[in-house]
């Protein structure tokens, strides 16, 4: 397979830097903004899945955003330069290095280095998953508007002037709360839950990099012990939100769902479970094998064939000859006959068992002579 041209590669990294601004833009709006409006979901009164006390800011949570956010920024970062770096010099020692992936061509210029490359390849997408992560869980925070456990506490509702005399009227409209309007917009924006998608989806994108690129002998053990050790990171942080009232079972598991979808969808279908690509000559090999014939059929000599170029017998050269005709027929005719399974036998047995004593029938001058198992006209 030919290599692309340079401006058609220059053309196509641009546009992917492009893709990844405005995956940026969306997330900021998102999340700093006021663009998309929140969806003002309402409650019955005195509902018990709504009156759990309020935890505090999230400040003062066990796992506060700003551990959160460096863990998932930081480690994965730290982890696949060094990883890259190891494997790149693991090539080098063993000379596979001019087998491997060497270059991408950007505009005019030559050649990266395939550590560069690499490093840059898989950390790119890891950071495009990461925002789109952000993406989809504010995305679903703004259409549903779920409401958090401890969304009473901080609504403060005046259930004499809302007339809640049953616990079964609902109360629907933002007048209904009395509490801080930003403390009770963040409370409508809980499913699904955005520390446990962050943190699981980190984990899951770390877990099968260090699956799939660490080939070393002696970790076996060293391996599933680092990756479920990640995994069970990710599941204590979802735990702790459900456990602080801060979030539903319902937005923990949606957040581990989608986080480990964009995780699972990016490495298994964009990088290639992290596999550099087929070298040069891999692509023509598999291109000559495309336009050949599919199958090619060869001519099989029958085993009765091989017989009848014997020596001569002693009658003659001249005698066997004239002969070679009609043998050539007969022993096509019994090939035929008893199939080729059944000719590789008998070429088994006339070449293993010993040569026995030739017997001569005469009918109307034609002679048949056998010897062991196969016979032949003269």
């Amino acid at each position: 397979m030919p290599l692309l041209p340079a401006a058609l590669t220059s053309s196509m990294l641009y546009f992917q830097m492009v893709i990844m601004a405005g995956t940026v833009m969306l997330a900021y709006y998102f999340e700093y903004t006021d663009t998309f409006t929140v969806n003002v979901q309402g409650f019955f009164c005195h509902d018990s899945a709504y009156r759990k006390p309020y935890p505090g800011p999230e400040d003062s949570s066990a796992v506060p955003p700003v551990l959160l956010y460096s863990l998932a920024a930081g480690v994965p970062v730290l982890v696949i330069i060094v990883g890259e770096t190891a494997v790149f010099c693991l090539q080098l020692a063993t000379r596979d290095f001019e087998n491997q992936e060497k270059t991408i061509l950007t505009g005019d210029c030559c050649y990266i280095n395939p550590l560069v490359r690499r490093t840059v390849r898989f950390l790119g997408i890891y950071t495009f998953g990461l925002f789109a992560t952000d993406i989809f869980v504010n995305a679903g925070q703004v259409v549903t508007g779920n409401l958090a456990p401890h969304f009473l506490a901080l609504c403060k509702p005046n259930y004499t002037a809302l007339g809640c005399q049953q616990y079964t009227q609902f109360i629907s409209g933002e007048e209904a709360c009395t509490g801080n309007p930003d403390l009770i917009m963040r409370a409508r924006k809980t499913f699904p839950s955005k520390e446990a998608a962050l943190s699981v989806y980190a984990a899951m994108y770390l877990t099968m990099y260090i699956t799939n690129t660490i080939k070393a002998k002696g970790t076996r053990l060293a391996k599933p012990v680092l990756c479920l050790g990640l995994m069970c990171l990710a599941f204590l942080t979802g735990l702790n939100r459900v456990a602080e009232y801060r979030n539903h079972w319902s937005d923990v598991i949606a957040g581990f769902l989608v986080g480990i979808s964009i995780a699972v969808f990016l490495v298994v279908c964009v990088v290639n479970n992290f596999k550099g690509r087929q070298p040069e000559n891999e692509h023509i090999h598999t291109d000559n094998l495309a336009q050949m014939p599919m199958i090619s059929i060869p001519r099989v000599e029958s085993p009765l064939e091989k017989v009848s170029h014997i020596q001569p017998t002693e009658n003659g050269q001249e005698e066997n000859s004239q002969g070679r005709t009609f043998k050539d027929c007969l022993a096509r005719l019994f090939s035929w006959i008893m199939g080729i399974s059944r000719c590789e036998h008998l070429q088994l047995r006339t070449t293993s068992l010993p040569l026995r004593k030739s017997h001569d029938i005469d009918a109307d001058g034609l002679s048949l002579h056998w010897t062991s198992s196969v016979f032949t006209t003269h």
